[in-house]
């Protein structure tokens, strides 16, 4: 059973399909330590117990590991970036159905935010975003599309004018016509399929807490992902060393475009 740390990574990767092994240890280990530590379990072995009788604390500590941070327009001048010169871009090269995958989405905050964007460009009724993470119970929140008010803060006057709706106090809904240019689905980047012939990707603020070799095998996969001349959108504390084995060339700070072979 899982007495060391290292029982614990192989049977959690065979309970939940989740290996540990591509996340950088210290930083994986002190956050699993922390949670069973605080529900007074004793260690490895009873923690691994408790996970495979009680699927609430397995989905509870699925969402923990995910490290789910997100919100709207979240570093702007990038959102900036997005609406005045990568849409225009991408529309002008490959048509107004261009295909936009976010990837480890989180509570759904960046997939909007590419949706409300977008449509400044083209008929919202032709938007199409796929919008993808591990975690299913973050899935389901982004799919309710309803948030604190604080998440919205930052982003411009005129998308909350048009697509964000007040709720009960304290809270907001995006729109409905909003919600159904997005589709959600649980996908794990460490080996599930990815999509095919994407013209954007967007993961951004996830890929720093991947080993290297995780980080090697995910970018190159982004790579394949996309057309030629797709354009990838990282994070702000993202860079990708060697981007030219993946295909890419750096347009310009966060941005990377695949280079036609």
């Amino acid at each position: 059973m899982a007495g060391t740390y290292e029982d614990f990574k192989r049977n959690f990767l065979r309970l939940s399909g989740i290996d540990l092994n591509s996340y950088k240890e210290s930083q994986m280990k002190r956050r699993i330590d922390n949670f069973y530590t605080r529900r007074k379990i004793a260690g490895y072995n009873e923690f691994f117990d408790t996970l495979s009788k009680n699927i609430d604390m397995q989905k509870e500590f699925t969402s923990y590991l995910t490290i789910n941070v997100s919100e709207f327009y979240r570093n702007p001048p990038q959102w900036k970036t997005v609406e005045d010169e990568v849409y225009p871009t991408l529309l002008d090269r490959f048509g107004k159905r261009i295909k936009i995958w976010s990837a480890a989405c989180s509570t759904g905050d960046e997939p909007y935010t590419l949706a409300m964007l977008l449509a400044e460009h083209i008929p919202l009724s032709q938007v199409e975003i796929l919008a993808t993470d591990i975690d299913e119970e973050i899935l389901a929140k982004a799919q309710e599309g309803r948030y604190i008010e604080k998440s919205v803060a930052g982003l411009p006057k005129k998308y909350r004018d048009k697509y964000i709706i007040p709720d009960e106090k304290g809270y907001v809904k995006v729109s409905d016509e909003i919600k159904k240019r997005i589709t959600f689905k649980k996908h794990n980047l460490l080996k599930d399929p990815y999509p095919k012939g994407m013209h954007l990707i967007v993961c951004r603020n996830v890929m720093i807490y991947f080993t290297e070799e995780a980080k090697d095998q995910i970018y190159q996969k982004f790579s394949n992902s996309l057309v030629d001349n797709g354009l990838f959108f990282v994070g702000s504390t993202e860079q990708i060393i060697g981007a030219a084995k993946y295909g890419f060339q750096s347009k310009q700070s966060f941005f990377y475009e695949k280079s036609v072979k």
